[in-house]
């Protein structure tokens, strides 16, 4: 081991990345700390009521994370905590700003306040979770403890669910509402990590050749029809596109990572691209959204002369959001993202970012969600064990596939599907479950870094892996 003043060279760079973490998680709070008082002059010509608590809040929440990993997580990559906590703090200023048009225009509560307790929760757990699990292989021990689990949740609310906005993805617990789908989606994937570790070799035989296409074995396709009649029924029962296609997409794509057949895609695809078709062409509610996709504009026609089920006109709010917004946007408080009504909060919380950032800062903003989904994939990559390239390779495609079926949804590439954008939006499970993801995500790769730098006689190497993780190399 290389020594030079009493300090290793391991020690030095496991310094230098924890220094880097905490500077990039202090420019994330100082980014939101701007747009909160950009906002706030602009709506009220003064700094917001609260603006320092907010500030402060902000601040400590990601003090506390990043303190845990430099504590518990030393190895992990620098740029994931400050990633989160940037879009977190994203999040909190669209919110307060909203809040402002939606108490005023319509009388309605404030949820920028409620939306940083779920953060301070969801960082509690990230410190929580760095402490107990000290390493992501134990969850290989409650694999189907975990799906029994997961099922039980994902079906839960098409038993005792709330019917809400034409979905049932809610249940009631006194004065909450909880939704079980944002936290299926991480059991799931660590079953689904789990399962194609130990059955990999059995899913990659060849099959039948049918078109010049090897299809897999009829016994050894079970696990797909499963998913997919499992993920029919989420549609039909709760009526919720968005959890059906980031569930089967997610174990396709999982699948393929793990057996490097191209046939489980093609099967995975039509299978889905069938199920949605016959879904939306007999389910009322899905068959709506499929109406307004197509015919975002129709809604302003006389009432004789619209498709059959039109009934909502969210998507043309967001394409004249996105239209208004231009180039580099109206300026936050400048614009008028409350036409969106009651989903203004929710998934169509990136028409704020289109009207008042504009096409710059909405590209910025699905930046930071790629660099996130970047970084996970490259922990995927480093991480020695089978089980924890799948598990990262899995939380990391949910990431993307949530904000593909949101960001598409609300500017018009895909049908409209109610999903909550993670860390942006309004939602108190959506928010707690996706800092539990990167909270996996971490620690994963600080495993990663632990077995990448390796010990070699009596030299410490930094191997090519970790020094490309380096984010300054």
């Amino acid at each position: 081991m290389v020594e030079d003043g009493g300090h290793t060279d391991t020690e030095r760079w496991i310094a230098r990345r924890r220094s880097r973490e905490g500077l990039l998680v202090l420019f994330a709070v100082l980014v939101a700390a701007a747009g909160h008082a950009t906002a706030g002059f602009a709506l009220e010509g003064a700094l917001p009521s609260g603006y320092a608590v907010q500030v402060a809040g902000l601040g400590s929440l990601g003090l506390l994370a990043h303190l845990a990993v430099r504590r518990f997580a030393r190895y992990a990559d620098p740029l994931l905590l400050p990633l989160a906590v940037m879009l977190s703090g994203l999040g909190l200023v669209l919110l307060s700003r909203l809040d402002h048009s939606y108490a005023e225009k319509y009388r309605a509560p404030e949820v920028a306040a409620g939306q940083a307790m779920w953060n301070a929760l969801g960082i509690a757990l990230l410190v929580v979770l760095l402490v107990v699990m000290r390493h992501h292989r134990v969850l290989q021990r409650y694999t189907y403890l975990g799906m029994a689990v997961s099922m039980v949740l994902l079906m839960a609310p098409a038993l005792f669910g709330a019917d809400e906005y034409g979905a049932k993805r809610w249940i009631r617990l006194g004065g909450l509402s909880v939704q079980p789908g944002e936290f299926v989606k991480i059991l799931i994937v660590i079953f689904f990590a789990s399962y194609l570790t130990a059955n990999r070799d059995a899913l990659a035989l060849a099959g039948r050749r049918v078109w010049g296409l090897t299809l897999p074995r009829g016994r050894n396709a079970g696990p797909v029809l499963v998913v997919w009649v499992l993920s029919l029924l989420v549609l039909v029962l709760e009526r919720d596109l968005g959890t059906s296609l980031i569930f089967f997409g997610v174990f396709v794509i999982m699948l393929y990572a793990a057996t490097e057949r191209t046939s489980w895609v093609v099967c995975g695809v039509l299978m889905a691209a069938a199920g949605a078709f016959v879904v939306g062409s007999v389910e009322p509610h899905v068959k709506g959204r499929v109406t307004a996709w197509l015919n975002p504009l129709a809604i302003y026609l006389p009432p004789e002369q619209q498709p059959p089920g039109l009934v909502s006109d969210q998507p043309a709010e967001a394409l004249f959001s996105f239209a208004t917004g231009g180039l580099t946007g109206t300026g936050l408080g400048e614009g008028q993202p409350w036409l969106i009504k009651f989903a203004g909060r929710s998934d169509f919380i990136l028409t704020t970012v289109g009207e008042e950032l504009g096409l710059l800062g909405t590209t910025l903003v699905i930046l930071l969600y790629a660099l996130l989904v970047q970084r996970g994939l490259r922990t995927a990559l480093a991480t020695p064990d089978p089980f924890g390239k799948l598990l990262a390779l899995g939380l990391s495609v949910t990431i993307a596939l949530q904000l593909f079926v949101v960001g598409g949804g609300v500017s018009g590439l895909v049908p409209l599907t109610g999903k909550a954008l993670p860390f942006l939006a309004q939602g108190g499970s959506s928010t707690v479950a996706n800092w539990l993801l990167v909270a996996l995500l971490i620690r994963i790769s600080d495993s990663a870094g632990r077995a990448a730098v390796a010990p070699k006689g009596n030299a410490t190497i930094l191997t090519p892996a970790v020094a490309s993780a380096d984010v300054t190399r």
